[in-house]
């Protein structure tokens, strides 16, 4: 199966943790931080908003059940009001109270008959309902609840002692109070006047079913929080799973690493993540390899730099200790002629050493532009022969209609170029032919330099790349030659996505270096 192609159905339900690999780092965290607070945050003001409803509802009953009463009161001879506030009293499960007009007490329902509620004694419930109560008023606290008074009953049996009958009497319209009883339960009076002669009406309902309503909610909503906190830590140990686990794996990979004990520390590739952890693991093991590759790079440039440098210097000072001690002109002569040439081996290789050093850095800071590198070619050929740096030499060059264009940096293509040709030139015999072609193949550029010399043997077309390394008859000297053209001119093909390997001629002997770049 693909690695970006769809998810089978049936693997989804098998292994689901494999189908989140594909999801982005962002939505498994958002997913497992906003659920559970969504939930809490929503049902916490869903508790209040369905309280108010229930007592926005209870105050319109209430006002009509008050205005109703006194309907009923009103024109009743006594004997009828007391059976009507005892039936009243009974049917709706409250308390109903006249006054007459000075504002006395006339009747009473809980005095008429056995009262028909009774609130609950503060410190005589049981755990449950203690924790119900503490709820409560931390739900309230959190909405930031108005606070409501406590329900008391006056020692006084006046009306003035109730504020609701006071302004009832006064504006002649039905007003209604909220209360809390001492067990946190609500409790409602309504007020109204009774007929035209100023006698008023209180009705008071203890409405225990509101607090049982929002606490049966709020138990729903527990169980939904519960559900939402068990996802939370299942979604938190699947982030464990999936991010922790696997950053912590690549963070000791990384140590051990850094710390170097231990060559074969390979950072895992994670190749079945498909998400930023993959992507990171992949990387990270790619900067190690490269970091690997670099180092031993530079150890081993150090160790052959050190055995290049060494073989002149050592000639160069056993030339300059025996100037002092010989006294033949002609042989002073050429032990002078021996330090000349020690010291311009060592002045060519400091200068190959160094640019090959710096190739990597530079090409790495630079902006790569478009090139025609067949025009380019065309005008090193001209230069050449114009300083007659091809000796006794022909260069032919041939390229192909079309685009010839490369992304690149003009002065490193061109060294690399150089680089080719006179290698190719030196290796060619006195009145050799150097053929140089620029063809383009699909989305690559190649660009060949054939010579007429002694050929590379199959063994070895890998080592002329390596640093220092040379296959010129020792005769013919180092000072020309330092063994770093061919792996400076590598290092600039691989630093612009391309390739420099060794072919065979398409026809004769010799040598065919071939230098593949992607086109433009």
């Amino acid at each position: 199966m693909a690695d970006n192609g769809p998810w089978p159905r049936t693997e989804f339900f098998k292994h689901p943790w494999r189908f989140s690999h594909r999801l982005s780092l962002t939505t498994r965290i958002l997913a497992v931080n906003i659920l559970p607070l969504a939930l809490l945050g929503g049902g916490i003001f869903y508790l209040d908003s369905y309280r108010k409803q229930l007592l926005s509802e209870r105050y319109q009953l209430a006002r009509i059940e008050a205005q109703i009463t006194a309907e009923a009161l009103a024109g009743a001879t006594r004997e009828r009001q007391d059976a009507v506030l005892t039936e009243i009293g009974k049917e709706q499960h409250m308390r109903v109270r006249t006054f007459d007009p000075q504002g006395r007490l006339e009747a009473d329902s809980f005095r008429l008959d056995k009262p028909t509620f009774a609130f609950d004694v503060v410190g005589d419930e049981d755990l449950q309902e203690r924790v119900a109560r503490w709820l409560d008023r931390a739900v309230n606290w959190i909405v930031g609840a108005d606070p409501i008074p406590d329900y008391v009953e006056p020692s006084d049996t006046r009306a003035d002692a109730w504020p609701e009958l006071r302004r009832a009497r006064e504006e002649h319209l039905t007003q209604i109070e909220l209360r809390e009883a001492p067990d946190g339960t609500p409790v409602i009076t309504a007020a109204a006047p009774v007929g035209l002669h100023g006698s008023t009406l209180l009705t008071t309902r203890n409405a225990v079913d509101i607090t049982d309503k929002v606490r049966s909610a709020r138990g729903t909503l527990g169980i939904a929080v519960a559900l939402a906190l068990a996802t939370s830590i299942l979604l938190s140990l699947f982030m464990a799973r999936t991010i922790v686990t696997p950053l912590r794996t690549l963070a000791r990979a990384a140590i051990r690493v850094r710390l170097g004990r231990d060559r074969g520390v390979e950072v895992p590739r994670l190749p079945e993540r498909h998400d930023e952890i993959g992507l990171l693991a992949r990387a990270v093991a790619d900067m190690t390899g490269a970091l690997r590759h670099r180092i031993d790079a530079v150890e081993s440039f150090a160790a052959d730099v050190a055995h290049e440098i060494k073989n002149p210097l050592a000639s160069l000072r056993s030339a300059v200790d025996s100037l002092g001690r010989v006294d033949d002109p002609e042989l002073r002569k050429q032990l002078t002629r021996i330090a000349a040439h020690d010291v311009r081996r060592i002045d060519r290789l400091v200068s190959e050493i160094s640019e090959a050093s710096r190739i990597d850095a530079e090409l790495s800071r630079a902006t790569f532009e478009a090139i025609d590198i067949a025009k380019l070619v065309g005008n090193l050929v001209e230069r050449r022969e114009s300083r007659g740096e091809n000796g006794t030499c022909k260069i032919e060059l041939s390229r192909e209609r079309g685009s010839t264009m490369v992304m690149g940096v003009p002065l490193r293509l061109e060294r690399l170029l150089e680089n080719l040709l006179d290698n190719a030139v030196s290796f060619s015999p006195e009145t050799g032919t150097v053929r140089v072609t620029v063809t383009r193949d699909g989305d690559r550029v190649e660009t060949s330099v054939c010579d007429e010399g002694p050929g590379i043997p199959a063994d070895a077309r890998e080592k002329v790349f390596t640093r220092f390394h040379s296959l010129r008859p020792e005769a013919e000297g180092f000072g020309h030659h330092s063994g770093l053209g061919l792996a400076i001119g590598r290092s600039i093909a691989e630093a612009h996505d391309g390739t420099l390997v060794v072919r065979d001629p398409e026809r004769g002997a010799g040598a065919c270096l071939v230098l593949t770049l992607p086109a433009a």
